[in-house]
């Protein structure tokens, strides 16, 4: 990058829309948590084929100002992106609009951003800019965090002695999301005990869990706010997670970059935690500590983890994953926060949320045959609505005879991947499937309560009707998960290098049922994975692993060509197996992001579990059935 050309806005192209967090700071960069991040600021960022920001280059231009188009930080809770930024010498970012998790980050660090564009002329202008100008239009809570400096000093202010406000739904027709926040609202000096949609909030909740990739920062921010030491409030409802670096000894982007002895650092410095502070943990395995466990460990994808072992309906569920969403299929709230939310609520108990709308999805049914939420979800993903920005900071409630015949893990996809439709989270309400997941997976009897559903006549800001019978199996190109299509508008053939099935939204029970189905047909017709390409199954949990090894399906991937990999977040996070390793490289992936870099520098087409293992087995992009169509034999 050449420096010291000053290029006005009007002299720019078109401003780039849905700057993803993968590219503010690639994901692999995560194992650093304080100012050595400034190096790494923008590094991801794609122009065509080309990645024109080298380390060091914001650093050494000495920008102040980053100015984007829409959905600025779209992608995961990660505030390593605002945090590299701020580290880097920017102290205001320009967007159209932000994705809610990237913006409130900014906020909990003191990074300044505003929506106004107006600013930009102004500033190019040399005007100066009053702090009071740059706050408004934000939320109360969100001007008091900034003039503190940042949410650890705003919450030492006000929320050490926060206290549980009493649950008053009233008697106006309210959502299920609105009653659960409800009765989870924290009462302080400086929220409203009646929210709407706009205004900031503090919750209590069920659960708080944290993964080691904010772990060391957490505990890095706590030490420099509390010296003297602190303690971790209810430590009983915390629960962490080392599940993103098992196979980092795999990881071509951690290797290349240098990387694998600070992420030991990273989980080191977890594990430290944990220990200090007495917190209930889970670790995933590498083969080999697997092949040597007893059968005793239990580990997997956090929010996955969270839904299969913590989570209950009604209850409220914070993590420091985007896709903490997942266990909303159980008719909880359960949405992402990044590490300095999470360290507060580790010592006032309080969790911040700016209250959202609510958007209904009616999902009319049934599907046809073959189809899964997957292509449900990357059909919603293409709306024009949707891709506009209509789901940001919204609350999205799934229902309709389509999720009514949904199983659970059917229902997290939907859930889990409001995430990419900008949503806080995603909710289902419990019912009599609920119900017997609880009993059969969890062996946990529950009674559910007359409140837990919407009221007739409750408020939804928008709503959104699918017609799934007229729905077709569904990919979405490279690049964003809102570049949906169906498959057989292709129009073209698209060879396949990498197929990967896996991840917290692909690695669940039902996911893994419908890749043995389509692997057991082929091996069945003569059919086993070419040897171009390469396939890797990753599970999601350990339970789902057991599932599979008491069904036999292990043998049946093992047959196909497919490579097995324990519990872990893996390709999806370019953390180990099934990441691409160049350019060229096309993958099909279940994974949840397609965002450049996301898994490797190679091209990644998302699709539907079948969708991926029908690709696999053709060695190009390919449904099930047109796989089936194509061999002149039946379906299984």
């Amino acid at each position: 990058m050449k420096f010291g050309k000053i290029l006005f806005l009007r002299d720019g192209g078109k401003l780039r829309d849905d700057v993803s967090t993968d590219e503010i700071t690639p994901v692999a960069i995560m194992s650093h948590f304080d100012g050595k991040l400034a190096q790494f600021a923008y590094t991801g960022f794609r122009s065509g084929n080309a990645f024109p920001i080298a380390r060091g280059d914001v650093v050494r231009g000495g920008f102040d100002v980053t100015v984007a188009g829409k959905r600025y930080g779209k992608g995961s809770s990660r505030e390593h992106s605002p945090a590299a930024e701020k580290f880097a010498g920017i102290r205001l970012v320009i967007a159209e609009s932000f994705e809610r998790i990237y913006r409130q980050n900014a906020d909990n660090i003191g990074l300044l951003t505003s929506t106004d564009m107006g600013l930009v002329a102004r500033i190019e202008r040399g005007e100066d800019i009053a702090l009071d100008e740059l706050l408004q239009g934000r939320d109360e809570l969100a001007q008091g965090i900034l003039r503190s400096g940042g949410l650890l000093a705003f919450g030492q202010q006000h929320l050490m002695q926060a206290q549980a406000a009493p649950a008053d739904t009233g008697d106006v027709p309210m959502t299920l999301f609105d009653k659960i926040v409800q009765r989870h609202l924290l009462r302080t000096p400086v929220t409203s005990l009646e929210p709407k949609a706009g205004d900031g909030l503090f919750l209590r909740a069920d659960w708080r869990f944290i993964h080691e990739y904010y772990t060391g920062m957490a505990a890095h921010l706590l030490d420099a706010a509390f010296p003297e030491g602190y303690a971790i409030r209810d430590r009983g409802s915390v629960i962490v997670f080392e599940d993103h670096s098992s196979y980092v000894d795999e990881s071509p982007a951690h290797i290349r970059l240098g990387l694998v002895p600070n992420m030991r650092a990273m989980q080191q410095a977890q594990r430290d935690f944990v220990a200090r502070h007495s917190l209930r943990s889970h670790r995933t395995l590498t083969d080999e500590e697997a092949r040597a466990d007893d059968g005793t460990n239990v580990a997997g994808i956090s929010h996955a983890m969270v839904a299969e072992h913590y989570a209950l309906p009604g209850q409220l569920v914070a993590g420091t994953d985007s896709h903490t969403p997942h266990s909303g299929a159980l008719g909880c709230v359960a949405f992402g926060v990044g590490t300095t939310d999470m360290a507060d609520a580790f010592v006032t108990g309080a969790v911040r949320l700016t209250m959202p709308g609510n958007l209904l999805v009616q999902l009319d049914g049934p599907l046809p045959a073959g189809l899964a939420a997957k292509d449900v979800i990357l059909h919603l993903l293409a709306l024009p609505e949707i891709r506009a920005g209509a789901g940001v900071g919204q609350a999205f409630e799934f229902r309709g005879s389509a999720v009514d015949a949904m199983s659970i893990d059917e229902r997290a996809t939907l859930t889990n991947m409001t995430a990419e439709l900008g949503g806080v989270t995603g909710i289902v309400a419990p019912d009599a499937r609920t119900l017997r997941f609880l009993r059969e997976r969890r062996g946990v009897g529950f009674t559910l309560e007359p409140w837990m559903r919407s009221d007739e006549g409750a408020h939804y800001s928008r709503t959104i009707t699918v017609d799934c019978t007229r729905l077709s199996p569904m990919v979405a190109c490279p690049g964003d998960p809102g570049n949906g299509m169906p498959l057989a508008a292709l129009g073209r053939e698209v060879a396949v290098d990498i197929a990967y099935g896996g991840s917290c939204t692909a690695g669940k029970r039902e996911d893994f049922d419908r890749y043995h189905e389509v692997l057991a047909w082929g091996l069945a017709h003569g059919l086993r994975v070419p040897p171009r390409v390469s396939l890797y199954l990753q599970y999601g949990t350990t339970a789902v692993r057991d599932y599979c090894i008491a069904r036999g399906y292990d043998r049946t991937f093992e047959a196909a060509g497919a490579r097995i990999l324990q519990p872990s977040c893996g390709a999806c996070a370019n953390c180990g197996p099934g990441s691409s390793t160049d350019a060229g490289q096309v993958t099909v992936s279940a994974i949840n992001r397609n965002f450049p870099g996301r898994s490797g520098p190679g091209q990644v087409w998302l699709a539907s579990p079948a969708t991926v293992m029908a690709s696999a087995l053709a060695g190009r992009l390919a449904s099930f059935d047109e796989l089936v169509r194509a061999s002149g034999a039946g379906a299984p």
